[in-house]
């Protein structure tokens, strides 16, 4: 398999060059002792059948995350599966080993960084060094790292700051969307799964939650235990919040009335819709009118 040559500067040494394709970037390789958080490098890496890693620790704290593909990892001692929606971290002193399928090879996203809130901002985001989690869905957490990719490489003045944010939303994006690992409360999960994607696709004309838990044959008092366990928001609030951004969707656009788009999103009483829809925003549908 063709390997993804070396950049002309070579790059830091810790780059593995078993890769089929890479798309990386350089901010400051030597970061200040001193600086709260700052990014040294990351990027997107397509492993070659032949990728593996071994190291004893590390100069800086790293995240890194499976996007396609299958592997394996041994973190601290302990070996895990590696798989779409797969996120780990490490850092100094934290011995790593990765490897990939040879026939489904693994493309993963990783990020560097270093600084004194480093391993403040892993720990309020559960990630600590030598941790190993999982996020549902495996996209969700992939605009972030592209987005850090594109400014990385801008190298524009505010470029280490801007990634030093997108960093912290990161972290953050995965605490959020943390999901049990393989044979921890699967079935609970699934059933989770089931019911938020049910949401997904009938909001409109779904009235409440008994409604959503009947036609996934739950009771709704097990419905609000599996997304308090799993989710950021009860079955409600998700429910609510759909509506209510279809809803201000269709006020910016021309002729939409008060009283039609509150019937959609399956609202009988306009007065109704119009508090519950200043209850989410801040202001009534009307004002959604007038930004037209």
């Amino acid at each position: 398999m063709k390997r993804f040559p070396p950049p002309a500067d070579a790059g830091p040494d810790f780059f593995s060059t078993q890769v089929s394709q890479a798309r990386r970037f350089y901010l400051n390789l030597k970061p200040s002792p001193k600086a709260r958080l700052a990014v040294v490098c990351g990027g997107v890496e397509h492993c070659a059948a032949d990728y593996a890693i071994r190291r004893r620790t590390f100069p800086f704290y790293s995240v890194e995350f499976v996007a396609q593909g299958a592997g394996q990892l041994k973190l601290k001692g302990a070996e895990h599966r590696l798989q779409p929606g797969s996120v780990f971290s490490y850092g100094p002193g934290i011995a790593h080993e990765i490897s990939t399928d040879a026939k489904t090879a693994l493309v993963k996203y990783f990020i560097d960084f270093s600084g004194t809130d480093s391993a403040n901002i892993l720990a309020v985001s559960r990630l600590q060094p030598g941790t190993l989690t999982s996020v549902f869905p495996p996209g969700e957490i992939v605009p972030l790292f592209d987005e850090l990719i594109r400014s990385g490489r801008r190298g524009t003045p505010g470029t280490e700051e801007i990634c030093a944010r997108l960093l912290e939303a990161l972290v953050l994006k995965v605490a959020e969307a943390r999901a049990p690992l393989p044979g921890r409360e699967t079935l609970a999960f699934a059933t989770y799964q089931h019911c938020r994607e049910h949401l997904l696709r009938h909001f409109l004309r779904l009235r409440s939650v008994a409604q959503v838990a009947g036609e996934c044959h739950l009771d709704d008092t097990y419905l609000c235990r599996l997304f308090q366990r799993y989710d950021q928001q009860s079955p409600y609030r998700m429910l609510v919040r759909l509506k209510m951004n279809h809803a201000a969707e269709r006020l910016q656009q021309p002729g939409a009335m008060v009283k039609q788009v509150a019937e959609a999103a399956g609202f009988a009483n306009p007065f109704h819709f119009s508090r519950v829809f200043k209850s989410v925003f801040g202001v009534p549908p009307r004002a959604m009118i007038q930004l037209r």
